[in-house]
Parts: C-alpha cells; sequence; structure tokens
C-alpha cells in the first residue's frame, strides 16, 4: 500500500464555532438567569413566624419554578430531554444539580475563551466537594454537549488519553506540530519503557486526545489491525513484537486500552466486571483506521468470549449508549470479532471445565445484550452468548495465555492463523 495521509475527521470543524459554541454557553447560562432574576424572593421569608406552615406552602405554590432543559443521552429522539427544576416538592439539596451543570458550563466557557483544552478530570479535581465523584462531571460534559448540539471536543473539553497502540507504520501529526511515529521497535515521546528482561524495547505508545491531532500517515504496507481487549495480553504481543511476526503476510498495527486507572474508575471497572472499554481517543482512531483503510486490510478484535467482551467489541463498531449522540462519529462499522469464541474451545485441544463458570452478572449481561436489536447484535454473537449460557462457562482470553512462554506461543499461534484467515477473507 502506498503512503496514505488520513486527516482525522473533525479537525477543521474543530477550528471553527468557537464563537458559536461560546454563544450557546452563554444563552443556556442566561435563560437560567432571566427565571431567577424574574422569579420573587422565597415567599416563605415574608411571613411572619406566627403563620402556619401550610399558608407559605399554598403561597409558594403561586410562583414559577426554575428550571433548566437538558438532552435526554439515553432517549432515541432528539427531543427527549430531562429538567433540573428548583424547587423541588421533596426536601434536600434541589440546588445542587444547578450549581454542578452551571459550574461544567463554567469550566467550558472559560476553556473556549482562553482557546486552552481542559480535561474531565482537571475540572473534577476544581471543586472535588460540588461533583462528589468524577461520575458527575463525565456524565454532565456529555449531557452539555447533547444540550448544545456540540460534540464534546467542540468545549474545549478532552478525556486524559489512556489508549495504547504499537506496531509500525503510523505517523501521528499533533496540531503543534509535534510527531509520534509508531514503531515497536522505536521509543516515542510519548511511549512508556520497559524493562530489559522484554525483547521489545517499548510497551506501546499512548494515543493522544482526538482534539490534539491533526492527521495520521500510513506509512508502508500495513497488512491488519488488531484492536486488543486486555493490556496484560497487549504487552506480551508487543514483546514478540506480533506486529511484524514472520508468521503473518505483513506488518500491522496492534490497539488496546491501558490499565491506569485511579480509585474512581476502578469501580466503574468492577461495575463493568471488565477492563477494555475504549476512551474516545481510542475510539477515534479506530474509527479513523475504518473508514480509510482499504477493505482488504482487516481490522479485528480479540475480547472475552462473553457478555462484557462483546459489549466491549459493541462500543468499538456500534457506539456506546452513553455517547449516542456521537455514536455516528466514533462508530467503526468495519471491525469484526476475531475471537475468542466459546465455540472454537474444544477445536483448540482446551478443557471445555478449564473455563471459568458464568456468575449471576454475567447471564444477566448476556441477557441485556441478547436482547439488543438484531442490528446492532450480529447473529455469530447471539449464537457465542447462546452457547455460554447453554454451558454455563465463558471463554477468556487468558485461556490463550499465561505468563509461561509455551502459553504465549501457542497465543501468537492462535492469532497468526485467524489474522492470515480474516485477510484471505478480505481479499
Amino acid at each position: 500500500m502506498s503512503n496514505r495521509r488520513v486527516r482525522l475527521g473533525g479537525v477543521g470543524r474543530r477550528q471553527r464555532g468557537l464563537l458559536a459554541a461560546i454563544q450557546k454557553i452563554e444563552r443556556l447560562a442566561l435563560s437560567f438567569l432571566e427565571q431567577l432574576a424574574s422569579s420573587p424572593q422565597n415567599p416563605r421569608a415574608g411571613i411572619a413566624p406566627t403563620r402556619s406552615s401550610q399558608e407559605a406552602i399554598n403561597l409558594k405554590l403561586k410562583y414559577p419554578k426554575i428550571e433548566l432543559q437538558l438532552a435526554d443521552r439515553h432517549k432515541t429522539s432528539s427531543e427527549c430531554t430531562r429538567i433540573i427544576r428548583y424547587p423541588l416538592k421533596r426536601r434536600g439539596a434541589s440546588l445542587k444539580p444547578f450549581a454542578q451543570i452551571l459550574r461544567v458550563m463554567d469550566f467550558a466557557h472559560q476553556a473556549l475563551v482562553d482557546n486552552v483544552s481542559l480535561t474531565k478530570r482537571d475540572m473534577y479535581y476544581k471543586d472535588v466537594p460540588l461533583f462528589k465523584a468524577q461520575g458527575t462531571v463525565d456524565r454532565l460534559v456529555d449531557d452539555l454537549a447533547a444540550t448544545l448540539g456540540l460534540e464534546r471536543a467542540d468545549l474545549k473539553i478532552r478525556a486524559a488519553s489512556k489508549g495504547l497502540i504499537c506496531g509500525a507504520g503510523l505517523t501521528i501529526h499533533l496540531l503543534e506540530g509535534e510527531v509520534i511515529s509508531i514503531n515497536d521497535l522505536e521509543v516515542s515521546s510519548f511511549s512508556r519503557k520497559t524493562s530489559p528482561d522484554f525483547g521489545c524495547s517499548c510497551e506501546g505508545t499512548l494515543i493522544p486526545a482526538g482534539e490534539t491531532i491533526e492527521r495520521f500517515d500510513l506509512k508502508g504496507n500495513i497488512s491488519w489491525v488488531l484492536v486488543v481487549e486486555k493490556e496484560a495480553v497487549f504487552q506480551t504481543l508487543c514483546r514478540f513484537q506480533f506486529a511484524s511476526h514472520q508468521s503473518l503476510p505483513g506488518p500491522g498495527l496492534i490497539i488496546t486500552v491501558t490499565n491506569w486507572y485511579d480509585t474512581a474508575v476502578l469501580l466503574l471497572i468492577y461495575f463493568h466486571q471488565g477492563k477494555g472499554y475504549p476512551d474516545v481517543a481510542t475510539r477515534q482512531l479506530v474509527k479513523t483506521l475504518s473508514d480509510n483503510l482499504p477493505a482488504y486490510i482487516p481490522i479485528v478484535a480479540l475480547v472475552d468470549g462473553d457478555a462484557y467482551g462483546l459489549d466491549i467489541l459493541s462500543v468499538y463498531k456500534y457506539g456506546s449508549h452513553s455517547l449516542r449522540h456521537e455514536n455516528e462519529k466514533l462508530a467503526a462499522k468495519q471491525i469484526k470479532w476475531l475471537g475468542i469464541w466459546t465455540s472454537e474451545i474444544a477445536d483448540l485441544g482446551i478443557d471445555l471445565n478449564t473455563l471459568i463458570p458464568i456468575t449471576v452478572h454475567d447471564e444477566k449481561k448476556a441477557l441485556a445484550v441478547l436482547s439488543r436489536p438484531t442490528d446492532v447484535v450480529p447473529p455469530k454473537w447471539r449464537k457465542e452468548l447462546t452457547r455460554m449460557l447453554h454451558i454455563r462457562r465463558k471463554a477468556e482470553i487468558e485461556i490463550l495465555s499465561s505468563s509461561s512462554d509455551q502459553k504465549s506461543n501457542f497465543l501468537i499461534h492462535y492469532l497468526a492463523h485467524k489474522i492470515c484467515h480474516f485477510i484471505e477473507m478480505s481479499v
């Protein structure tokens, strides 16, 4: 394949519309301030203590509520909204939701005015007592973007990078002029050093945030792209320089999500029962490769053969529920499931009794995935999930590899065989 220049979708758009984004935030804030200015003071403040509380309540109900309408990202219709109101009938700090969303709007507005990107993690640490949890910031940022009809990048807000890539033939050009060359035999400025015991000189290169990328350049004859759910497997493949392994018809790229998590994210991992859910930057890279690589270059994924593994693959291929409004720009339609499949365990010479029994959470998740529309759950996925529920065991990637070189070689052989098959099918 000749040299190919790939410009990340939306880069030009991010350079425009800065003023429009500022104006949208200001209009939303103004609507709140106008309601606040037109609402009288709390009626109970002018009522003598001797008057009954019922009289105060009756007088209070005569005045309009202050409210903000936010897009409901969990509904498919663009007209669906959720409303933040004050006061509420129930007791409690009903002003807190207003304070949180207005604080997020303030952060975004300042970032746009200064033209300096801000991470969601930065926002959280700027006001921990107000937000309490990182998830609150994550949700409100996406809510605000959907409400304003913008992408998160349009608000100058980005997620911290946690994707890793290794291989050869890919160059990432950043807007600030820095160039990152992806090569599994070299270490770039974004790479992490590894121990001398490893055969490879790097453990992968961090994928920069999509908002910082100007374009990708693909050089040489890239033959395949492999997305791996678990970083431990990714590191094994880096160690054996699998991206340029002699058993493959050509070099490739390997992508994963790092396990660098703090306490807040670890709670999310525990909830999902997995560690491979991709961030936006990683999804943008896979999406760009999916849209621009020729059809004969397969993009395949190695995930656990259970509902959580397929849910991770679904995020890459069809998009996530929480970022429904951005799925069209993030979904990598060309990605395919390489394995591991429960149905192939016997052919691999693996005893079914060595597989891990499924839990109640596994079963519940599998049924939830099976209940999704057929256009987002291919027949192969349904067949494998149904088989998992039938045998009450799940196939995890670790069954193919361990710390021993023998097992690692089995993983190499398995992946090489499957990738060659996908290449043959794509020609």
